[in-house]
């Protein structure tokens, strides 16, 4: 059974393309609602969960997102992009137009390396090119050297900045929404862990389950009005006027 699958709303902020990507995640970590990635599917297993946060938002030409983390341990000792940034202190985006078979995967440890793909099946990855790798912006407070793994709690974050064509978005004629996961994890660490924004349901770690992908909204739905009736109205109505009276005493 299919858990109910978290939604956001990606805002819409074309002034993120003048900023340094630092600035950039100065401005979604004070002005953009955060969400958490703390769902422990594994827990028998791997039940440490560090603090971990994320924004997420797009330009006209750029989809940004900014990780905040607290966490036992650092580590980062891959520096070149295609290494298995998943063993390090790493933050991962998955996500999937709707419609398509295919799905992107982008890892980074916290110094920004990236590992990036886009597959049908797990099995089958088409890992990024160096023009591709080399469009996705990064900036991380920890720097882009090595980083032996470090015993003691550590604050850190990372902004980067993906471009929306190179995902096959157009911003002239976004989807309605596309679908996606966040997730936290460090699998070579001394504090192993595998952590996601939606729940997983599978036997074991596995985070390439496009089916757990939860809706990440470009042009979300209009509610519709709440309908009352005539009588509601009336002693609604009724209702303020008493409380009204009784503060104008």
């Amino acid at each position: 059974m299919i858990p109910l699958m978290k939604e956001l709303v990606i805002p819409r902020l074309p002034q993120l393309d003048k900023m340094t990507l630092q600035q950039v995640g100065q401005c979604l970590d004070n002005n953009i609602e955060h969400e958490l990635i703390d769902c422990v599917n594994w827990p028998n297993e791997f039940s440490y969960k560090p603090i971990t946060r994320f924004v997420v938002a797009a330009s006209d030409t750029r989809l940004y997102l900014y990780f905040s983390v607290i966490a036992k341990g650092l580590r980062a000792i891959h520096t070149n992009d295609l290494s298995p940034v998943a063993e390090d202190s790493c933050v991962e985006f998955f996500m999937q137009i709707p419609g398509q078979d295919e799905y992107w995967n982008f890892e980074w440890n916290c110094i920004g390396t990236l590992n990036g793909s886009h597959r049908v099946e797990r099995p089958s990855p088409t890992r990024l090119t160096v023009e591709q790798l080399s469009s996705i912006k990064r900036y991380a407070s920890c720097g882009t050297e090595a980083i032996e793994e470090q015993d003691g709690t550590f604050c850190w974050d990372l902004t980067v900045s993906i471009p929306l064509n190179l995902v096959g978005l157009d911003s002239e004629n976004l989807p309605n929404y596309i679908m996606g996961n966040f997730n936290k994890c460090s699998s070579k660490g001394a504090h192993r862990h595998y952590v996601s924004w939606n729940p997983i349901n599978s036997e074991k770690p596995d985070f390439h389950r496009p089916d757990y992908f939860g809706k990440l909204w470009f042009n979300p739905p209009v509610k519709e009005p709440e309908i009352t009736t005539v009588a509601e109205q009336a002693q609604s109505t009724w209702f303020k006027r008493l409380i009204n009276k009784l503060f104008s005493r």
